[in-house]
């Protein structure tokens, strides 16, 4: 569980980086919070290699990255997000349920 934690942490700080790149019209503070994200990022995707699998890691990483940014851009941004946006992160979000069930039960049957 640890694992999934870092790995959500890195996909709302990768969203975060992209958000603040998009918000702040300062170039020196835009700049500086897309590396402070992008390095805070990327301490927190290692932390979830050490407990997950690389595919787990990476996949949860991004569905929470996409998730994350595309919702911030609608609700900062007013950017329309149409009805395939949702279908499409329904389908990431299952995917993600379904990879963690997987490998969950992978796990206890080798045990």
């Amino acid at each position: 569980m640890e694992g999934y934690v870092w790995a959500i942490a890195a996909g709302l700080n990768a969203a975060l980086a992209a958000i603040s790149a998009k918000f702040f019209t300062s170039q020196l503070i835009k700049y500086g919070c897309v590396i402070l994200f992008n390095v805070t990022m990327w301490g927190c995707y290692v932390n979830s290699l050490k407990a997950l699998s690389s595919l787990q890691a990476t996949v949860t990483n991004f569905a929470t990255n996409f998730l994350s940014s595309g919702l911030a851009g609608f609700l900062l941004f007013r950017e329309p997000l149409p009805i395939q946006w949702f279908a499409g992160a329904s389908l990431i979000v299952l995917g993600v349920i379904v990879l963690s069930k997987s490998s969950i039960e992978k796990k206890t049957h080798t045990s």
